[in-house]
């Protein structure tokens, strides 16, 4: 029997990307923008430049945002009124998916049929919608998790709270209707499969990039002036969002473990921290701030608001060392991007971070989140120049091996697979 509709796999169109909880036209560092934002704005970017147009669908969180914002030339973001226009947690959004699904539904209801040829969903709460649309459309459906909540259950950090059983569930279901589900590194894919029963033949690993042109070495001493910071300073730093996940309170813990061990080292050190509350971290905003007083380093910490990427070159690049504590972390930007520009990265041994840095060439991974453990690390690093050098040269070697070209290149073949095995269940059910 022939399907009349059947046709050769070519390279998508025009993709409907879904990220319902956060925009990637918002600043990472706080809220919930963060590594995902960047993921979504640079593979998108990417694939434009390919001649696949891009549409990114997120809900509206103020009225003032026009219903349709280019993001560059080739990729929209539409703003899909769901919920009040105000920010809403994670744990409000799912009463608003019917509202937002609909929104998503009516946009592509005045096209013709087949206008989107793939739907790329990014987080359950997306892969929820992704879920309806791909049954609606008729096109395949290619999820990416970025976080799992029964990973996030098994490493949390003191003072988190547990993902709920509704999450849970959420993501079970979507693992079970994606076409394609693309991973950060081969331990989440395995953690799919073991934990969420995932079909292995599905899972693509698709490891993240970094723009290269954008981090990249640089003036140590420029950017040391550009922040204020004195040039013979021991700089440690650290940038991301500032919530208990993230653990920049191991790095502060550290600090003040390594003055305790040389006294001296108070005339020269600065910590670094660059970023906002989010998550349980909102709940109390200012506990980073008093951490640092009753450590008796507040006068050694200094604390920027989360930065542009092009700032955030300079906190890359004035730091002799940046630290990644997290608990849990999918793969970690952050320390790929600090590597780009040749500055060695001390990070958690947790998730996909044994992939984003390279133990004992790039940088060194932390097995454990205690002070003294840190500071062993932080010391190694930054307080041995030769060490530091060669680290430094490791760094730069390692993070040249990712490119959110050679990401897009990943997500276009998963892309391609996705289409192929949509179409011949298609087929199958047909016959």
């Amino acid at each position: 029997m022939t399907i009349s509709w059947y046709r050769p796999v070519k390279q998508p169109r025009r993709v409907a990307v879904l990220s319902v909880h956060t925009s990637p036209l918002e600043q990472p560092g706080t809220g919930d923008a963060g590594g995902m934002n960047v993921y979504i704005s640079q593979t998108a970017q990417e694939m434009a430049r390919r001649g696949v147009s891009v549409e990114v669908f997120t809900r509206a969180t103020s009225s003032d945002q026009p219903p349709v914002a280019e993001l560059a030339p080739g990729v929209i973001v539409r703003h899909i009124p769901a919920g009040p226009f105000e920010p809403l947690s994670r744990g409000e959004l799912p009463a608003q998916l019917c509202a937002f699904t609909s929104g998503v539904l009516r946009t592509e209801a005045f096209h013709e049929p087949g206008y989107y040829d793939l739907i790329h969903s990014h987080y359950w709460l997306s892969g929820q919608v992704g879920w309806l649309a791909r049954d609606r459309w008729g096109v395949p459906l290619v999820h990416t998790a970025h976080t799992l909540a029964k990973v996030k259950n098994a490493a949390l950090a003191d003072g988190d709270s547990p993902e709920p059983r509704t999450r849970v569930i959420g993501e079970e279901q979507v693992v079970a209707e994606a076409d394609r589900l693309v991973v950060n590194t081969d331990v989440e894919a395995a953690q799919l499969v073991e934990l969420y029963d995932a079909d292995r033949r599905a899972v693509r690993t698709v490891s993240p990039g970094v723009d290269l042109e954008r981090f990249r070495p640089g003036s140590k001493d420029a950017a040391r002036r550009a922040l204020g910071l004195p040039a013979d300073a021991v700089v440690l730093a650290f940038a991301g969002r500032i919530q208990p996940l993230k653990a920049p309170d191991v790095l502060l813990r550290a600090a003040a473990e390594l003055v305790a061990r040389q006294p001296s080292l108070r005339d020269r050190l600065v910590v670094l921290v660059a970023g906002g509350p989010s998550g349980t971290g909102m709940e109390q905003p200012q506990a980073l701030r008093e951490l640092a007083v009753s450590l008796g380093i507040a006068d050694l910490t200094r604390f920027l608001p989360p930065q542009a990427a092009d700032a955030l070159v300079n906190v890359y690049r004035a730091a002799d060392v940046v630290a990644v504590p997290s608990h849990n972390e999918s793969f970690g930007l952050v320390a790929l991007e600090a590597q780009a520009c040749g500055t060695p990265v001390a990070a958690a041994e947790v998730g996909g971070l044994p992939v984003a840095v390279n133990h004992g060439r790039s940088g060194l991974l932390v097995p454990s989140h205690r002070a003294d453990d840190w500071a062993d690390a932080l010391a190694d690093i930054a307080l041995r120049p030769g060490r530091h050098a060669e680290l430094s040269a490791g760094a730069l070697r390692h993070a040249g091996r990712f490119s959110w070209q050679r990401t897009t290149d990943a997500l276009l073949d998963a892309y391609t697979e996705a289409t192929s095995a949509f179409r011949r269940a298609a087929l199958e059910v047909a016959v």
